[in-house]
């Protein structure tokens, strides 16, 4: 009898980075704080339960396990929170790792990057597709390839170009990860027996405020259901995504992009061109509406009276989850200032007040100085706090993007402000606030607060949706360095024009 073939041997590698050009670099202590794991470790991790991997790596091997036999070799995935762009030496050192990893696997069946798509190097401005390039030179023509990225990725022709296959998560908040991994599983699956796609690329003027790429409604959600049905309809379409980009990258290869993948280029570029005509039909929606600051206090403190329903502010100019400190104090001086009640704010993100509330101890009396160092958006607040609790900072999600995933906000503290009773969490590590944990491990209860403060653009409304409907979530307009209102910024590298920043690209 012939020998049995051999399962399919897979390399999995990932890089997650959302470059934020007005950040600071990412180092590689960045990384080496969330995620930097290589080898066997990755499948330990990705078959062991909760971990610190990116959600899709347990998704992807959860789904090839599930469908045959297969030899994983997993290389290297470093992920960090959103800042700026990685230090060119710490990218050569990984892009080098997997090269030099993907060689020595060599002979390759088939390979998975899992990465989030909006990267960039202080010297490469499309890392990504560097990754990319580099792993079809060393693989070869034939050897199937496929990429699954964030949606807020910037996609790059020459990405497109080197993977067979491009597959972008379609929800927003995330909480398809293992789904999406689940579908480039299965399309690596029918590659492996023969399937050999082509795809379509069109890159669209436009470059949205995050704000508007939500998928419960609006014109993003509504460009997605058009990409559902279009793979509904025909079976020849195996993927169509609709990618929404990062405009805070600054790069040339910014602005929402169509990627195709079909069984032929006719229908691959039929498809792309329908999808492309709708986003651009719908360019003048792309706009943010956000709340005065003014407003925003105001209805903190009828909320506080209780002469109205209780509300989240949503600081989204300072989301640590798109490069942004998590430290400013615009919304947290206002808010003590008019006395509102109830008021819980989180995660502010500063290590030495942390670290002074922890060597204080709980119920200790402190001068809480939150950004003793200040920056261009992040001044010096100080008020008499009490140190209510103090943790270690780890825990794992229960719900939205965060369920089932571990974090870590290093030690944290929560504070008590004298006057306003504002209570605040302090964390050590750049988090954004979109798991309820987060403020429930310092025994908050969160559905007795009259006012909830996150940090964060929207991926906290898939944690906190059953505290807050969405008409009292309000997105608070205040400086930072992810403030939706692009104008404010200056751009040296986006393709231009570009709506919403130049107007006449919408018309």
């Amino acid at each position: 009898m012939p020998p049995s073939p051999r399962p399919p041997r897979i390399a999995i590698l990932g890089l997650h980075l959302e470059a934020n050009a007005f950040a600071p670099p990412t180092l590689r202590e960045d990384f080496a704080r969330q995620c930097l794991e290589q080898g066997e470790a990755i499948t330990a991790l990705a078959r062991g339960g909760p971990s610190h991997l990116p959600g899709e790596i347990p998704g992807f091997y959860a789904r090839m396990d599930a469908t045959g036999p297969w030899q994983p070799v997993p290389l290297l995935i470093a992920a960090a929170p959103p800042g700026g762009p990685i230090e060119q030496s710490v990218f050569l050192d990984f892009l080098d790792a997997m090269q030099r990893g993907l060689a020595a696997a060599l002979k390759l069946d088939g390979v998975y990057i899992a990465s989030h798509g909006a990267s960039s190097a202080t010297a490469d401005e499309d890392s990504d597709g560097t990754i990319a390039a580099m792993v079809r030179r060393v693989v070869g023509p034939a050897v199937p390839i496929v990429a699954g990225h964030d949606l807020h990725c910037n996609v790059s022709e020459a990405l497109v170009a080197a993977v067979d296959a491009l597959v972008v998560y379609r929800t927003n908040p995330h909480v398809d990860m293992a789904a999406r991994a689940a579908e480039s599983a299965d399309l690596l699956r029918r590659m492996l027996a023969g399937l050999r796609p082509v795809r379509a690329f069109r890159r669209l003027p436009i470059t949205p405020p995050s704000v508007t790429l939500l998928t419960a409604a609006g014109p993003y959600a509504e460009a997605i259901q058009a990409a559902e049905a279009e793979m509904a309809a025909d079976p020849a379409v195996l993927n169509a995504s609709v990618a929404g980009g990062f405009v805070f990258s600054d790069l040339p290869k910014c602005g929402m992009t169509v990627t195709v993948t079909a069984v032929d280029a006719r229908t691959a570029e039929a498809v792309a061109e329908r999808l492309a005509q709708r986003l651009r039909a719908a360019t003048p929606r792309f706009t943010a509406r956000l709340t005065p600051l003014e407003t925003a206090v105001a209805e903190a403190v009828a909320a506080g009276r209780g002469e109205a329903p209780p509300v989240l502010l949503a600081d989204v100019a300072d989301n640590p989850g798109g490069g942004g400190r998590g430290n400013t104090a615009w919304l947290l001086q206002a808010l003590h200032a008019a006395g509102a009640r109830g008021v819980v704010l989180g995660v502010f993100v500063d290590p030495a007040l942390a670290a002074a509330a922890h060597a204080a101890g709980e119920g200790a009396a402190i001068e809480a100085v939150f950004n003793a160092v200040e920056s261009e958006f992040s001044k010096r607040f100080a008020a008499p706090a009490k140190v209510l609790a103090l943790r270690d900072g780890r825990g794992i999600g229960r719900r939205g993007t965060m369920a089932g995933r571990r974090f870590e906000l290093g030690p944290s503290a929560l504070l008590e402000l004298a006057g306003s009773g504002l209570r605040v969490v302090v964390g050590s590590l750049r988090r954004q606030l979109h798991e309820p944990a987060m403020l429930e491990m310092h025994g908050i209860d969160i559905g007795a607060a009259h006012c909830v403060v996150v940090k964060s653009r929207g991926h906290f409304r898939a944690g906190f949706d059953e505290f807050f409907p969405d008409a009292r979530i309000l997105e608070v307009d205040a400086p930072g360095l992810t403030s939706p209102v692009l104008q404010n910024f200056p751009w040296k590298r986006l393709p231009r024009p570009v709506f919403p920043i130049d107007a006449e690209a919408g018309a």
